[in-house]
C-alpha cells in the first residue's frame, strides 16, 4: 500500500469528520473533541489549525483519502498527533503516515499521548522512535471518564 501525506483540503473535511464519528474509532482514541457530531465546531478548529504554525497533513493510502496526521504546539513542547480510518487499522498506514511527518518535521524534542489501553497507538509511535516517559490520567470525552494515559517523547 502507497502512503503518502499531503496538505490538507477542503474536501477532506467531511471525510475526516465521518472518520471521527465512528464509535469505535472515538472509545479507542478516547480524548475527542466534547461533541464530535459539531459539524460547525470541527471547521472551526479546522479553521483554527490551517491558519497556525501548526503542520496538519492528510493521509493517502493508495490515493484516497485516510485519515489525518499533526504536529501541533509551542516550540519544545509539540505535540503529534493522527487519525486513520478504522477500515485501515492494522495495514501499517499510522507507522508510515507518522513516519512521513517526522521526517518533515526533523525538530525535537517531539510529544505524544495515548489512552493507557491504546496499545495500537502506543505500538505506532514506539515503532517510530518515541519512548514512553510518563503515565498520566485526563477526562476523556469519548469514554465519559478520567483514564490513564502515557506521555511519550521523541528526542534528537
Amino acid at each position: 500500500m502507497n502512503v503518502v501525506l499531503r496538505a490538507v483540503h477542503d474536501s477532506d473535511l467531511p471525510v475526516f469528520f465521518r472518520q471521527m464519528n465512528d464509535p469505535e474509532a472515538q472509545l479507542m482514541a478516547a480524548f475527542t473533541p466534547e461533541d464530535p457530531a459539531d459539524w460547525a465546531a470541527f471547521q472551526s478548529l479546522w479553521r483554527k489549525i490551517r491558519s497556525s504554525g501548526d503542520v496538519a497533513r492528510t493521509i493517502l493510502a493508495d490515493g484516497d483519502v485516510v485519515g489525518s496526521a499533526s504536529v501541533y504546539g509551542s516550540p519544545g513542547e509539540r505535540e503529534v498527533t493522527y487519525w486513520v480510518d478504522r477500515a485501515y487499522w492494522g495495514r501499517g498506514v499510522a507507522t508510515a503516515a507518522l513516519r512521513e511527518l517526522l521526517a518533515e518535521v526533523t525538530e525535537r524534542p517531539l510529544f505524544a499521548r495515548a489512552a493507557a489501553d491504546n496499545t495500537r497507538s502506543r505500538r505506532v509511535l514506539e515503532k517510530c522512535g518515541f519512548k514512553v516517559r510518563a503515565q498520566a490520567s485526563g477526562y476523556a470525552n469519548a469514554r465519559g471518564a478520567e483514564i490513564d494515559e502515557v506521555v511519550l517523547t521523541l528526542d534528537g
